[in-house]
């Protein structure tokens, strides 16, 4: 039987709460030009928030759970050997210190704190925190998803024509963005954030169906998946032999669809990719 770390779910929960009170709120619609830089091009930031606030997770994390090891998403930025902790035997924490940094940039009040503990290749622990809200959602593999305390439930199933979602045609190519607006007309409401931890809370609180990825960072969506499938839904990878496999936080490349149940996800693959 392989046993996992355990995580003192309410000390991290603490902790992301200090940590965005100390190191990010006090730059949002604070920041100078210099406060914010570009990584890999206009769409791809970090600023002085991201960075002070991984700088300040990174050794608080370690410390709560001793053996423990940490991928922030600027450190692998830096260094994307980082990324090859995810393969070994030890718990690591994967740290977004602010996810939807261009939003934050930008003054707009959607980003948030993700925060996941993988260990063995299996993410077993999540957290996303909203630090203009509040709202803390928390979730370990087999304990249910919870949000501010209450349990969380995805939405209830719905035709296609009423489902409301975040379809993401950024980093799929032009084709595959060209066919999934054309196919993406039959569906509900679109709604993209620019912040996956802000459509992962939507999810969470049943006000939206479903989430379409292309770029499968694990800071990203090592939590968010998580915290989806202890509510109750269903998300696996798309493309070529994964098609259909189960997401974990090794997964870089392909396609991430998010849906409320194992049927809705094959309506929606059918629709999109079929």
């Amino acid at each position: 039987m392989t046993r996992f770390a355990q995580p003192d779910i309410d000390r991290v929960s603490d902790l992301i709460r200090s940590v965005a009170k100390a190191e990010i709120l006090p730059w949002f619609r604070n920041l100078a030009a210099d406060g914010i830089r570009q990584k890999t091009g206009p769409m791809d930031l970090v600023t002085l928030a991201d960075e002070a606030a991984e700088r300040a997770l990174t050794p608080a994390l370690a410390d709560l759970l001793p053996g423990s090891r940490v991928i922030g998403e600027e450190a692998a930025s830096e260094n994307p050997r980082v990324l090859d902790r995810l393969q070994g035997d030890d718990p690591v924490w994967i740290i977004d210190p602010v996810d939807g940094t261009l939003n934050f940039a930008e003054g707009r009040p959607l980003f948030a704190v993700i925060v996941a503990l993988a260990q063995k290749g299996e993410t077993i622990a999540g957290w996303i925190h909203d630090p203009i809200d509040g709202r803390m959602a928390t979730a370990v593999k087999g304990e249910g998803a919870w949000l501010d305390g209450r349990r969380a439930r995805v939405a209830d199933a719905v035709p296609l024509p009423d489902m409301v979602g975040a379809l993401s045609t950024r980093f799929c190519g032009e084709a595959m963005a060209a066919r999934l607006e054309e196919r993406s007309a039959g569906l509900g409401e679109r709604v993209c954030l620019s912040s996956a931890a802000q459509e992962y809370l939507r999810l969470l609180e049943g006000r939206a169906h479903y989430s379409l990825y292309h770029r499968l960072m694990p800071w990203d969506h090592a939590a968010g998946v998580l915290l989806h499938a202890e509510a109750g839904g269903h998300a696996a990878l798309v493309g070529g032999t994964a098609d259909g496999v189960p997401y974990r936080p090794t997964a870089l490349n392909g396609s991430l669809l998010l849906a409320p149940d194992a049927e809705s996800w094959r309506a929606l693959h059918g629709r999109l990719f079929g």
